[in-house]
């Protein structure tokens, strides 16, 4: 994987391609029928190209210090392994996987279909794929779709490929707590639903250590239910969860229940 042959980059800014470099790249090193046959580049082509060690200093002026969005962890690899080969620090960047956005993004990608061909055709994107560049500005067009899909900014989008695919279920039938006796919040029956920022368990234990009970569900016991910052951002219909929709079934009926953001919540332990 350290034998890189060309390197694209596509810079965005503002929702928008804003720059582009292209290279070939002389990796030193023996030609494999199979991978020309995929990428089209030849040992001839690249006579003269830079070596990755010759490239660094360009590598870095476009990546250093930048969200960087590879689709699947390929490129990261192969970049961590190149600069290993020759002796040389890593791009300093931060690595972002389109492919794990796109898994969270839209559910018909969750366990299949996630190649960077797919998400393209899904979203309406054409590109001539196995060319770097190309390639470069195709992941950056599947995080502007998942932006937009998601109503989700790049730094929440950073934490949300940090979950599970499905938040909401993930180990949730076992999270329940017994609040602290003593605590200021001692009464109080509280119900976590959507993607958190904080892991689940951590949120039970937050929760019950200030006199809070932990359920699983949502039942006419239940006093606060705390949705996911991210998905207050989804507050049409079916979007909501079976928990959102039926706390707000019982507050209508008249259950003293507050829906609250896990950003409340927080502040809410933190002044307790």
């Amino acid at each position: 994987m350290a034998s890189i042959c060309s390197i694209g980059v596509a810079g965005f800014e503002n929702g928008a391609l804003a720059s582009e470099w292209y290279s070939l790249i002389d990796p030193d090193d023996f030609f494999d029928p199979v991978n020309m046959s995929i990428h089209g580049i030849t040992e001839g082509d690249v006579q003269g190209a830079p070596t990755f060690k010759d490239a660094a200093a360009d590598i870095e002026r476009f990546l250093g210090s930048q969200i960087v969005v590879t689709h699947t962890h390929f490129d990261r690899v192969a970049m961590h392994q190149a600069a290993g080969r020759w002796a040389i620090p890593a791009p300093a960047c931060n690595w972002l996987d389109s492919a794990r956005v796109a898994r969270r993004t839209w559910a018909e990608c969750a366990k299949s279909g996630y190649g960077l061909a797919n998400v393209c055709k899904m979203i309406g994107y054409t590109f001539d794929h196995h060319n770097a560049l190309e390639d470069a500005k195709a992941a950056g067009h599947v995080m502007l779709a998942a932006m937009q899909e998601s109503s989700l900014d790049l730094e929440a989008i950073q934490k949300r490929v940090l979950q599970p695919i499905d938040p909401s279920s993930s180990g949730s039938a076992a999270i329940t707590r017994d609040g602290n006796p003593d605590g200021p919040l001692t009464g109080e029956v509280i119900v976590f639903t959507g993607a958190l920022e904080i892991p689940r368990r951590e949120a039970a234990d937050l929760a019950a250590s200030v006199g809070c009970n932990v359920a699983n569900s949502v039942t006419k016991k239940t006093t606060m239910l705390v949705v996911g910052d991210m998905d207050v951002t989804k507050l049409a219909g079916h979007d909501k969860s079976s928990k959102h929709r039926k706390a707000e079934q019982l507050v209508e009926a008249g259950q003293p229940l507050r829906i609250i953001r896990e950003t409340d919540f927080k502040e809410m332990v933190t002044l307790s």
